[in-house]
């Protein structure tokens, strides 16, 4: 599962990172501590006529040509399939299991045609020790990164659902992939990332069968294989959400528990 991440990038720097043509997102602040019905920073591609409304709602002009044209949005991290009576269920539906997202009805609609990346710096997952003695465990947050400080481009799933006034909401959900051994011993579960030469064909909207889309999520081979991952653990204040800043990404001080070897090249996330 992927439910605390870590986004603070420029955003010039996701600007020029993605081949953004259209910037949609608004405001964009570095967000330490991202939680489930926050925006988030989404970069997706869109039919032509599709961008033009894009750029006229967001008070812009739009790129020229008749091919895709890759944005950058705002999107409610919490997917609200469009045919929801309630947009609270989209805080139930932050990731979605690459195992199955194709089929499930709340997402193979949006995975066929609506797919998006990310970006992240890293995210957190809670390690809850072996525990023998009275009373509850305790959990130890660690945060989780790539190890050379590359930007992490989760895949996702975007979805537009209209509200009873007529306004259009735009969410997203993470996928999710099994975690390998050394960040296994942390959470079984985490974000499935895109390596740089599958963007295109992931974000490509006209790529619509199902089989084509899985198999840019099986394992990369040769030079697109990600960074390796990092894992250390962190304070408790990441916990609460109304804390945010870059000191919640800071190793803990003093000697951390275990699992404290990081993630080596089995921890790569292909």
């Amino acid at each position: 599962m992927c439910g605390r991440y870590a986004t603070a990038r420029a955003r010039q720097e996701l600007l020029d990172q993605f081949g953004v043509q259209l910037d949609g997102a608004g405001a964009l602040d570095p967000d330490y501590n991202v939680a489930p019905t926050k925006d988030v920073p989404a970069v997706l591609a869109r039919p032509a006529a599709d961008a033009a409304r894009d750029a006229e709602e967001a008070g812009v002009a739009p790129p020229d040509g008749d091919g895709p044209v890759r944005e950058l949005r705002a999107l409610r991290w919490g997917l609200v399939p469009s045919w929801a009576k309630d947009p609270a269920i989209g805080s139930r539906m932050i990731n979605a299991r690459v195992e199955t997202v194709h089929e499930k009805p709340a997402y193979r609609r949006a995975f066929a045609r609506r797919r998006c990346l990310l970006p992240a710096d890293g995210y957190y997952e809670w390690y809850v020790p072996e525990h023998t003695g009275p009373g509850r465990p305790r959990k130890q947050p660690f945060y989780i990164r790539p190890a050379d400080g590359s930007v992490m481009a989760m895949a996702g799933l975007y979805e537009l659902w209209k509200s009873p006034d007529d306004a259009w909401v735009w969410t997203c959900t993470v996928i999710t992939t099994d975690a390998p051994d050394a960040l296994g011993r942390i959470h079984d579960r985490m974000p499935m990332v895109v390596p740089p030469d599958r963007w295109d064909a992931w974000l490509d909207p006209a790529l619509t069968a199902a089989d084509e889309v899985r198999g840019l999520l099986v394992p990369a081979l040769g030079g697109g294989r990600p960074a390796r991952m990092e894992a250390y653990p962190v304070g408790a204040a990441v916990g609460n959400v109304r804390n945010n800043g870059p000191e919640l990404i800071r190793p803990l001080s003093a000697e951390p528990a275990e699992p404290a070897e990081p993630a080596g090249d089995d921890g790569a996330l292909f």
